[in-house]
Protein backbone atom coordinates (compact mmCIF):
# COMPACT_ATOMS: atom_id res chain seq x y z
CA UNK A 1 0.00 0.00 0.00
CA UNK A 2 1.59 3.53 -1.11
CA UNK A 3 1.49 6.16 1.73
CA UNK A 4 2.34 10.05 0.90
CA UNK A 5 3.11 11.99 4.04
CA UNK A 6 4.29 15.49 2.43
CA UNK A 7 2.23 18.36 1.22
CA UNK A 8 4.94 19.13 -0.83
CA UNK A 9 4.94 15.23 -2.79
CA UNK A 10 4.52 16.32 -6.13
CA UNK A 11 1.21 13.89 -6.82
CA UNK A 12 -0.31 15.72 -4.29
CA UNK A 13 0.79 19.41 -5.72
CA UNK A 14 -0.92 18.10 -8.91
CA UNK A 15 -3.99 17.33 -7.52
CA UNK A 16 -4.18 20.61 -5.86
CA UNK A 17 -3.55 21.98 -9.23
CA UNK A 18 -6.39 20.14 -10.39
CA UNK A 19 -9.03 21.24 -7.59
CA UNK A 20 -8.43 24.25 -8.34
CA UNK A 21 -7.22 24.67 -11.92
CA UNK A 22 -9.85 24.02 -14.84
CA UNK A 23 -7.26 23.81 -17.49
CA UNK A 24 -5.10 21.16 -15.16
CA UNK A 25 -8.45 18.99 -15.12
CA UNK A 26 -9.01 19.43 -19.22
CA UNK A 27 -5.38 18.68 -19.93
CA UNK A 28 -5.12 15.27 -18.15
CA UNK A 29 -8.94 14.62 -18.46
CA UNK A 30 -9.67 14.35 -14.75
CA UNK A 31 -10.91 15.36 -11.52
CA UNK A 32 -11.58 14.84 -7.65
CA UNK A 33 -14.74 13.63 -6.32
CA UNK A 34 -14.97 14.15 -2.21
CA UNK A 35 -17.09 11.61 -0.17
CA UNK A 36 -17.98 7.94 -0.30
CA UNK A 37 -21.67 8.48 -1.49
CA UNK A 38 -20.79 10.93 -4.26
CA UNK A 39 -17.60 8.08 -5.52
CA UNK A 40 -20.42 5.52 -5.09
CA UNK A 41 -22.98 7.28 -7.31
CA UNK A 42 -20.31 8.85 -9.66
CA UNK A 43 -19.41 4.68 -10.54
CA UNK A 44 -22.80 3.86 -10.88
CA UNK A 45 -22.96 6.80 -13.46
CA UNK A 46 -19.98 5.15 -15.59
CA UNK A 47 -17.39 7.07 -14.09
CA UNK A 48 -14.31 5.53 -13.98
CA UNK A 49 -11.59 5.59 -11.16
CA UNK A 50 -8.15 6.10 -11.27
CA UNK A 51 -6.75 6.68 -7.70
CA UNK A 52 -8.42 6.98 -4.61
CA UNK A 53 -6.57 8.65 -1.56
CA UNK A 54 -8.38 7.73 2.13
CA UNK A 55 -7.23 9.40 5.32
CA UNK A 56 -7.48 6.29 7.45
CA UNK A 57 -8.08 7.89 11.15
CA UNK A 58 -11.80 8.68 9.33
CA UNK A 59 -11.77 5.98 6.44
CA UNK A 60 -9.75 3.07 6.52
CA UNK A 61 -8.15 1.00 4.04
CA UNK A 62 -11.02 -2.06 3.71
CA UNK A 63 -13.77 0.69 3.86
CA UNK A 64 -12.41 2.80 0.81
CA UNK A 65 -11.91 -0.80 -1.03
CA UNK A 66 -15.14 -1.19 -0.11
CA UNK A 67 -16.59 2.01 -2.06
CA UNK A 68 -14.44 1.21 -5.31
CA UNK A 69 -13.58 -2.26 -5.91
CA UNK A 70 -10.29 -1.64 -8.70
CA UNK A 71 -8.39 1.49 -8.31
CA UNK A 72 -4.54 2.07 -7.04
CA UNK A 73 -5.38 3.17 -3.50
CA UNK A 74 -2.53 5.86 -1.63
CA UNK A 75 -2.86 6.37 2.15
CA UNK A 76 -2.30 10.27 3.17
CA UNK A 77 -2.29 12.22 6.24
CA UNK A 78 -4.46 15.00 8.24
CA UNK A 79 -2.50 17.59 6.52
CA UNK A 80 -2.84 16.33 2.90
CA UNK A 81 -6.42 15.58 3.66
CA UNK A 82 -7.26 18.65 4.49
CA UNK A 83 -5.54 20.40 1.69
CA UNK A 84 -7.22 18.35 -0.86
CA UNK A 85 -11.18 18.04 0.75
CA UNK A 86 -12.94 21.21 0.13
CA UNK A 87 -15.75 19.90 2.43
CA UNK A 88 -15.28 18.57 6.39
CA UNK A 89 -17.84 15.55 6.10
CA UNK A 90 -15.72 14.08 3.43
CA UNK A 91 -15.69 11.00 5.19
CA UNK A 92 -11.96 10.77 4.99
CA UNK A 93 -11.72 10.01 1.05
CA UNK A 94 -11.30 11.15 -2.16
CA UNK A 95 -11.55 10.02 -5.71
CA UNK A 96 -9.37 11.22 -9.25
CA UNK A 97 -11.86 10.11 -11.87
CA UNK A 98 -11.86 10.38 -15.72
CA UNK A 99 -13.93 12.80 -16.90
CA UNK A 100 -16.49 12.20 -19.37
CA UNK A 101 -17.39 13.49 -22.77
CA UNK A 102 -20.09 15.88 -22.72
CA UNK A 103 -21.02 15.90 -26.78
CA UNK A 104 -24.50 16.39 -27.65
CA UNK A 105 -23.79 13.81 -29.93
CA UNK A 106 -23.46 11.40 -27.22
CA UNK A 107 -26.83 11.99 -25.38
CA UNK A 108 -29.44 9.44 -25.50
CA UNK A 109 -32.83 10.46 -25.37
CA UNK A 110 -36.36 8.13 -25.00
CA UNK A 111 -38.75 8.77 -27.82
CA UNK A 112 -40.68 11.73 -25.86
CA UNK A 113 -38.11 13.30 -24.06
CA UNK A 114 -38.05 16.29 -21.77
CA UNK A 115 -34.63 18.54 -21.28
CA UNK A 116 -33.61 21.10 -19.57
CA UNK A 117 -31.22 23.94 -20.95
CA UNK A 118 -30.06 27.08 -19.22
CA UNK A 119 -27.58 29.09 -21.25
CA UNK A 120 -24.38 30.42 -19.23
CA UNK A 121 -25.17 29.60 -16.02
CA UNK A 122 -22.20 30.84 -13.84
CA UNK A 123 -22.63 30.38 -9.98
CA UNK A 124 -21.82 26.69 -9.04
CA UNK A 125 -24.36 26.74 -6.75
CA UNK A 126 -26.90 27.21 -9.34
CA UNK A 127 -25.77 24.79 -11.74
CA UNK A 128 -25.87 22.06 -8.69
CA UNK A 129 -29.26 23.12 -7.76
CA UNK A 130 -30.29 22.81 -11.29
CA UNK A 131 -28.73 19.74 -11.41
CA UNK A 132 -30.29 18.16 -8.35
CA UNK A 133 -33.78 19.24 -9.78
CA UNK A 134 -33.55 17.44 -13.25
CA UNK A 135 -32.50 14.28 -11.35
CA UNK A 136 -35.47 14.98 -8.44
CA UNK A 137 -37.71 14.75 -11.90
CA UNK A 138 -35.64 12.12 -13.77
CA UNK A 139 -35.09 14.23 -16.98
CA UNK A 140 -33.59 12.53 -19.82
CA UNK A 141 -30.87 15.37 -20.08
CA UNK A 142 -29.33 19.01 -19.46
CA UNK A 143 -27.52 20.86 -21.55
CA UNK A 144 -25.62 23.93 -20.74
CA UNK A 145 -25.44 26.41 -23.84
CA UNK A 146 -22.51 28.60 -23.70
CA UNK A 147 -21.13 27.50 -20.77
CA UNK A 148 -19.26 29.70 -18.49
CA UNK A 149 -17.99 27.41 -15.95
CA UNK A 150 -15.93 24.33 -15.94
CA UNK A 151 -18.89 21.27 -15.01
CA UNK A 152 -15.97 19.71 -12.79
CA UNK A 153 -15.07 22.49 -10.69
CA UNK A 154 -15.13 21.18 -7.20
CA UNK A 155 -17.76 23.94 -6.17
CA UNK A 156 -20.20 22.31 -8.80
CA UNK A 157 -19.30 18.89 -8.21
CA UNK A 158 -19.89 19.78 -4.48
CA UNK A 159 -23.17 21.58 -5.01
CA UNK A 160 -24.53 19.27 -7.19
CA UNK A 161 -24.65 16.32 -4.02
CA UNK A 162 -23.77 14.24 -7.02
CA UNK A 163 -26.33 14.87 -9.59
CA UNK A 164 -23.17 15.64 -11.75
CA UNK A 165 -23.38 12.08 -12.00
CA UNK A 166 -27.06 10.98 -12.48
CA UNK A 167 -27.83 13.74 -15.55
CA UNK A 168 -27.18 12.97 -18.84
CA UNK A 169 -25.10 15.98 -19.39
CA UNK A 170 -23.83 18.21 -22.31
CA UNK A 171 -22.69 21.45 -23.52
CA UNK A 172 -22.50 23.55 -26.57
CA UNK A 173 -23.06 26.56 -28.31
CA UNK A 174 -26.37 28.31 -28.36
CA UNK A 175 -26.28 27.71 -31.92
CA UNK A 176 -25.45 24.26 -32.10
CA UNK A 177 -27.84 23.22 -29.66
CA UNK A 178 -30.84 24.64 -31.21
CA UNK A 179 -29.88 23.23 -34.83
CA UNK A 180 -29.65 19.89 -32.35
CA UNK A 181 -33.33 20.33 -31.23
CA UNK A 182 -34.77 21.84 -34.57
CA UNK A 183 -32.83 17.62 -36.29
CA UNK A 184 -34.77 15.89 -33.30
CA UNK A 185 -38.23 17.48 -33.81
CA UNK A 186 -38.13 18.85 -29.94
CA UNK A 187 -40.04 21.64 -29.07
CA UNK A 188 -38.18 24.11 -27.36
CA UNK A 189 -39.90 26.87 -24.87
CA UNK A 190 -37.73 30.00 -23.30
CA UNK A 191 -38.86 31.41 -20.15
CA UNK A 192 -38.41 35.45 -20.86
CA UNK A 193 -40.49 38.26 -20.03
CA UNK A 194 -39.97 39.40 -23.80
CA UNK A 195 -43.51 38.41 -25.83
CA UNK A 196 -44.26 35.52 -23.72
CA UNK A 197 -47.23 33.45 -23.16
CA UNK A 198 -48.03 31.89 -19.35
CA UNK A 199 -46.56 28.87 -19.12
CA UNK A 200 -49.37 26.10 -17.98
CA UNK A 201 -50.74 27.29 -20.85
CA UNK A 202 -48.47 25.26 -23.31
CA UNK A 203 -47.89 21.84 -24.13
CA UNK A 204 -45.57 19.76 -22.92
CA UNK A 205 -46.62 16.62 -23.26
CA UNK A 206 -44.99 16.15 -26.88
CA UNK A 207 -40.76 16.16 -27.23
CA UNK A 208 -40.17 19.11 -25.00
CA UNK A 209 -36.85 21.32 -23.99
CA UNK A 210 -37.27 24.44 -21.29
CA UNK A 211 -35.11 26.48 -21.82
CA UNK A 212 -34.03 29.13 -18.77
CA UNK A 213 -31.18 32.27 -19.13
CA UNK A 214 -29.12 33.91 -16.18
CA UNK A 215 -31.21 35.80 -13.61
CA UNK A 216 -29.03 39.23 -14.54
CA UNK A 217 -29.55 39.07 -18.22
CA UNK A 218 -31.85 36.70 -19.62
CA UNK A 219 -31.98 34.87 -22.58
CA UNK A 220 -30.04 36.00 -25.57
CA UNK A 221 -32.06 37.14 -28.52
CA UNK A 222 -31.12 34.40 -30.43
CA UNK A 223 -33.28 31.78 -28.21
CA UNK A 224 -36.34 34.21 -27.90
CA UNK A 225 -36.35 34.46 -31.70
CA UNK A 226 -36.16 30.99 -32.24
CA UNK A 227 -38.11 29.17 -29.31
CA UNK A 228 -41.40 27.21 -30.25
CA UNK A 229 -43.14 29.62 -27.66
CA UNK A 230 -41.67 31.61 -25.11
CA UNK A 231 -43.23 31.30 -21.71
CA UNK A 232 -43.17 33.06 -18.60
CA UNK A 233 -43.89 32.58 -14.85
CA UNK A 234 -46.88 34.78 -13.63
CA UNK A 235 -45.43 37.19 -10.69
CA UNK A 236 -47.23 39.05 -8.54
CA UNK A 237 -44.64 40.76 -6.34
CA UNK A 238 -42.28 43.75 -6.71
CA UNK A 239 -39.73 42.13 -8.66
CA UNK A 240 -40.01 40.87 -12.00
CA UNK A 241 -37.12 37.91 -11.72
CA UNK A 242 -36.70 34.83 -9.63
CA UNK A 243 -33.93 32.66 -9.23
CA UNK A 244 -33.06 30.43 -12.19
CA UNK A 245 -33.37 27.09 -10.04
CA UNK A 246 -36.51 27.89 -8.73
CA UNK A 247 -38.25 29.02 -12.05
CA UNK A 248 -36.46 25.24 -13.76
CA UNK A 249 -38.19 23.70 -10.90
CA UNK A 250 -41.71 25.28 -11.28
CA UNK A 251 -41.67 24.74 -15.67
CA UNK A 252 -40.04 21.26 -14.89
CA UNK A 253 -42.48 20.27 -12.66
CA UNK A 254 -45.49 21.51 -14.32
CA UNK A 255 -44.29 19.35 -17.72
CA UNK A 256 -44.43 16.65 -15.12
CA UNK A 257 -47.50 17.13 -14.23
CA UNK A 258 -48.65 17.46 -17.56
CA UNK A 259 -47.14 14.19 -18.43
CA UNK A 260 -48.92 12.02 -15.54
CA UNK A 261 -46.03 11.93 -13.16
Amino acid sequence: MKQITSIQNPYIKSLVLLQEKAKTRKQTGTFIIEGKREIEIAIKGGYSIQTVLFFPEICSETEAQKVVKAADFIEINKDIFQKLAYRDTTEGILAVAEIKSMNLSDLKLSENPLILIAEAPEKPGNIGALLRTADAANLDAVIIANPKSDLYNPNIVRSSVGCLFTNQIATGTTAEIINFLQQKKINFYCATLQNSTSYHTQDFTTPTALVVGTEATGLTQEWRDAATQNIIIPMQGEIDSMNVSVAAAILIFEAKRQRGF
